[in-house]
């Protein structure tokens, strides 16, 4: 009988994106409406984002089954900041992938790489992401997704995951 460590390791993967999917980036969108782009505050802000409501509860539902891993495309500077958000909302712990702090490419291309290079290995039950562009490509490449749209949108927020590569 194996331990529930090597259970886990066999589990489905359960993946979320973390900003207005899980965390609600409302109240830091101002920084992203300056010319320049204010990205130190955007993402600075970050630790004071509220949950949101929908998000949390799916990831604890989805933890009985799978593994939760968080992927997110805020830079790695963020870590220490994600990390102690996920801990403050008491989520499951899972993996987080981050992008590098230089990688400027469009969400879309940053995740699919990283959900291809973990469906090697695993199942991938649910991909929940609130980017259009992502959700679209991953469904594209056979992934079940479920698009979270329980968060206000924001057209400065897209162009900054679109054309920008920041989020």
């Amino acid at each position: 009988m194996g331990s529930v460590s090597d259970d886990r390791s066999k589990a489905p993967l359960a993946v979320f994106d973390l900003d207005n999917t899980l965390a609600d980036t409302a109240h830091r969108q101002r920084f992203l409406e300056r010319r320049p782009r204010d990205w130190d505050g955007f993402f600075s802000a970050a630790p004071q984002d509220p949950p949101l409501a929908e998000g949390i509860a799916l990831v604890k539902e989805s933890a009985r089954e799978c593994e939760i891993v968080y992927l997110t495309g805020r830079p790695e500077r963020c870590r220490r900041d994600t990390l102690d958000w996920l801990a403050a909302q008491e989520l499951p712990e899972g993996r987080v992938y981050m992008r590098r702090d230089a990688d400027r490419r469009p969400a879309r291309f940053t995740k699919l790489e990283i959900l291809r290079r973990l469906a090697r290995t695993r199942e991938i039950r649910v991909l929940v992401d609130d980017d259009e562009l992502v959700c679209e490509g991953a469904r594209r490449a056979g992934f079940t997704v479920l698009r979270a749209d329980w968060a206000a949108g924001s057209a400065e927020l897209k162009v900054a995951q679109e054309r920008e590569g920041r989020t």
